[in-house]
């Protein structure tokens, strides 16, 4: 495993995952915001590894593995969080609706992957405006400052959901002529 910064912040994302669940958990008035901060922390790593990881051209097999690996498992982490907070259906349905969306696109671009078709299910700018939807809900239902914010965060989840469905939708939609192809 070749080591470099982007792989270490990405491994550092990674480690941050028990520390902000732990932190959700503390039975303390500042709990919310410390596991909001390490969310956001984690979530800034994400950028940046990516970020250094171009611009150092520094990608590398093992770091193109692990990124998306730790956004689905840092993200699915905060949705299950969010989900027991409220205990109730309306939250916990676009929670497991994101969750399943992550897993069904990730195994699609997987599969394409191994067709040599990757880049028809690449990420798109939509795509792009789901993820940073998805992480203010995410903050803002974490931390919970005020029910001002918190109502937001309730919008954005579900704005982050219907742009679920379409992202989804997309992705399918471009790789339908594959995916209805029969083997020979």
């Amino acid at each position: 495993m070749q080591t470099n910064i982007p792989t270490l912040l990405t491994l550092f994302r990674i480690g941050l995952i028990p520390f902000f669940v732990l932190f959700f958990y503390l039975p303390v008035i500042w709990a919310p915001l410390a596991c909001t901060l390490l969310f956001i922390l984690a979530a800034l790593t994400d950028w940046c590894d990516g970020f250094l990881a171009r611009r150092w051209q520094q990608t590398t097999p093992f770091g193109a593995f692990l990124d998306p690996v730790a956004d689905k498992v840092m993200v699915a982490a905060a949705m299950v969080l969010v989900a027991v907070h409220y205990h109730t259906w309306w939250i916990t349905l676009p929670s497991i609706t994101m969750i399943i969306r992550e897993i069904i696109i990730s195994a699609l671009r997987e599969w394409m992957a191994e067709l040599g078709k990757r880049r028809t299910v690449a990420v798109t700018w939509i795509g792009k405006i789901k993820t940073a939807t998805q992480m203010v809900a995410l903050v803002l239902l974490l931390w919970r400052p005020s029910l001002l914010l918190e109502r937001c965060g309730f919008i954005a989840l579900y704005g982050a959901m219907l742009l679920t469905f379409w992202t989804m939708c997309h992705y399918l939609h471009a790789a339908r002529q594959t995916l209805m192809t029969p083997d020979t």
